[in-house]
């Protein structure tokens, strides 16, 4: 199991439904430990296992949301 770490920057988040939009979004993925949005800086940040995911697939899924990822 590899654990990693990631934040990036998302446009269009702006209320608690943003915020419970994209944790959802995330949290629901296979081999995600853990997601938390910090509205004030539109940062989000994913713990995950690497062996089960990418970060191209958790931006997929912000994306999915309807939100922009930044970095």
């Amino acid at each position: 199991m590899a654990k990693n770490a990631i934040v990036f920057s998302v446009e269009g988040m702006s209320c608690n439904h943003c915020k419970a939009s994209v944790e959802k979004a995330l949290k629901t993925l296979e081999g995600v430990d853990k997601a938390q949005v910090d509205l004030q800086k539109a940062q989000v940040e994913v713990e995950f296992d690497s062996e089960k995911i990418s970060e191209e697939e958790l931006k997929g899924a912000v994306t999915a949301a309807g939100y922009e990822v930044l970095s």
